[in-house]
């Protein structure tokens, strides 16, 4: 009976997301053209369930970048309608379209100069009637048994708010770069504002021996850097090779005497590279790719000498993973 009821709850709210989905139109379209098209910011107000769903579809806007924050109709009616300025694009959510703090706003709001997003579930509703534009939220029915408790109609608001914070940051390019810079904290700062430079071993730590050195001498290279691998570069500085544990366990297996060779005769002549400026994340991703633990860094695509060197060892202390 519990998982029943809970499947039905589920199966609503998704009958209700696509009856949404479906009956995006014009007015839509009018609403985003019309916040990219405003100097001002979007302030989302609403009471209740329908307040706490605003607030979310602020954040969402505020962090793709869309200026928004959330205004409380009660707040509003008590000196914070101060908050809206002309040019302002306010969205006022209502189911019914009826709700009184809501509703009393509207004409402050129309007196300041801002314009009027609504999005109710009925068209023919006050809120409806007084935007400019109107969202239409209807749903067919809540999900809550006793049909009281806003359920399937939230997350048709919310989905709308989704819908718009998304079609904003597409039509604005938005990019990961510009995600990263409002959300510089946590595993996901991390993720999206650390470089490769940032964490590579660069000047003397970088790990690199002549192609004509003895293995003797890279081995002591590898071991002495603690990176475990040693570019191999020609008499210009070019990376031409690298040397890695598993290449000197390799040849071991095999019986090779090489401590007496030139590094060039042990090398494997496709070491994989990555930019100093490209995203540590894409290092990892690189690295998984490939099934290694190192990538040598350059500074442009063209560069033939490298810079650096990143292990997987730096970016999981860093937190990319």
């Amino acid at each position: 009976m519990i998982i029943a009821e809970a499947k039905k709850v589920i199966r609503i709210e998704a009958e209700a997301l696509q009856a949404l989905a479906d009956s995006i139109d014009g007015e839509f379209e009018l609403a985003v053209r019309m916040i990219l098209a405003s100097k001002g910011r979007v302030i989302v107000t609403g009471m209740g369930k329908s307040g706490l769903v605003g607030q979310k579809i602020a954040s969402t806007m505020a962090s793709t970048g869309t200026p928004a924050f959330f205004l409380h109709p009660a707040e509003a009616l008590h000196g914070d309608l101060g908050m809206i300025i002309r040019g302002d694009v306010v969205i006022a959510i209502s189911n019914s379209g009826e709700t009184e703090e809501v509703v009393r706003i509207l004409p402050i709001v129309r007196r300041i100069g801002a314009e009027l997003i609504s999005m109710t579930g009925r068209p023919g509703s006050t809120l409806a009637r007084s935007g400019d534009i109107h969202l239409n939220i209807a749903i067919k029915e809540e999900a809550c048994p006793l049909g009281l408790a806003p359920t399937a109609s939230t997350t048709a608001t919310l989905a709308m708010g989704d819908a718009l914070a998304v079609a904003l940051l597409v039509e604005r390019g938005f990019k990961a770069e510009d995600f990263a810079l409002f959300h510089p904290g946590g595993a996901l700062g991390k993720k999206l504002l650390l470089t490769v430079r940032d964490l590579m071993h660069a000047g003397a730590d970088l790990p690199l021996v002549n192609a004509d050195m003895l293995m003797r001498s890279a081995i002591f290279e590898i071991t002495s850097k603690k990176v475990g691998c040693t570019g191999v570069a020609d008499a210009d500085g070019s990376l031409v090779g690298v040397i890695t544990d598993g290449d000197l366990r390799r040849a071991l297996e095999k019986g090779v005497d090489f401590l007496e060779r030139p590094a060039a005769e042990l090398m494997n002549r496709t070491p994989k590279r990555i930019l100093a400026t490209d995203l540590a994340a894409r290092a990892l991703q690189q690295m998984e790719k490939y099934s290694i633990t190192s990538l040598f860094v350059f500074e442009d695509e063209g560069a033939t000498r490298p810079v650096g060197i990143v292990h997987l060892h730096d970016l999981l202390k860093a937190g990319i993973a």
